[in-house]
């Protein structure tokens, strides 16, 4: 199992290093996206931009590759009137993910991940979720049990639980990745709160990140700050570090999310995410990469850097 290895490193404190976008980074190569369920049905006839995206992060030695499975659960492709094409969908992503590792012979070097969220439809124009849906949607968890089994079943090598935000969504998607027996990284997003400092990333309350701290325990082998400003890290590491003593890790976002795009006007430059990387790295951080709006040349950039310390 290719997981041996990041665990490897994980317990050695060695860099592990993340890729990158994949959803933004689809819509930014042209790819569109759909106005109910973002990049989640893009596999369907876009594999080969997919399968190219790939092939830039393996190049550059990542030791993760995540399948495009974000948006892929089944209540956001029900919103999009697709919701039976859930399991195919993710078998497909899979399968693009291991072709472009075996392409660039990293099979047993670079994992492929599962990406898993607790994302439910957002409304047009924002980065919000409609609200009128509730704060556990119907059927929310069996969606989650199906999302989490699909990934199992198309053979991904961990699960990334991403954008992790809102307590009891994120408790019920974080139960069904964990009984696959897969290993889980739990991936929490922040933002700015009233007092200037990081909190949870739900845009209709004020949320302390301690809200989530009773879901870190043996089950996670990893914890992220992701989909989050890269000033605001730091701060949110530091809050970490208070419930967690295991390893950390980080891939920000840059630019911000207008339901079904992303807003590319204000994305970091490369150097600028190579400096957050490496100032992320001296404080102890063994991974980094990119979310939404950092590509290819912003993980070339941090990766060229740490080869030249």
């Amino acid at each position: 199992m290719t997981y041996v290895v990041v665990a490897e490193k994980l317990s050695r404190g060695e860099l592990i290093l993340l890729d990158g976008a994949t959803g933004t980074e689809l819509e930014r190569r042209g790819v569109p996206m759909n106005p109910n369920a973002w990049c989640g049905p893009s596999v369907a006839e876009h594999s080969d931009v997919l399968y190219d995206i790939h092939l830039d992060y393996l190049k550059l030695g990542c030791d993760i590759i995540t399948a495009n499975t974000f948006a892929s659960g089944p209540g956001m492709l029900r919103a999009a009137g697709i919701e039976d094409e859930h399991g195919a969908l993710i078998e497909q992503a899979v399968t693009v993910a291991r072709a472009a590792t075996a392409e660039c012979n990293r099979e047993g070097m670079t994992a492929v991940a599962g990406s898993m969220s607790h994302m439910i439809p957002v409304l047009a124009g924002t980065d919000a979720v409609d609200p009128s849906l509730g704060d556990v949607p119907e059927a929310f968890e069996d969606d989650c049990m199906r999302h989490a089994n699909a990934l199992n079943t198309a053979g991904v090598d961990m699960i990334l639980l991403e954008m992790m935000y809102h307590p009891k969504r994120a408790a019920i998607a974080a139960a069904a990745a964990c009984s696959t027996g897969l290993p889980i990284w739990f991936g929490l997003s922040v933002r700015e709160g009233s007092h200037g400092g990081p909190i949870l990333f739900d845009q209709h309350s004020e949320r302390s990140l301690s809200e989530l701290f009773p879901l870190l325990d043996e089950r996670v082998d990893a914890v992220s700050i992701m989909h989050s400003r890269a000033d605001l890290v730091e701060p949110a590491i530091k809050e970490l570090r208070i419930h967690w003593r295991g390893p950390i890790c980080v891939y920000p976002d840059s630019g911000h999310f207008e339901m079904p795009k992303w807003n590319f006007n204000d994305v970091m430059s490369p150097q600028a995410f190579s400096e957050y990387g490496r100032r992320w790295r001296e404080l102890g951080c063994v991974a980094v990469g990119g979310c939404c709006g950092l590509g290819p040349s912003h993980l070339a950039e941090f990766a060229s850097s740490m080869r030249h310390r």
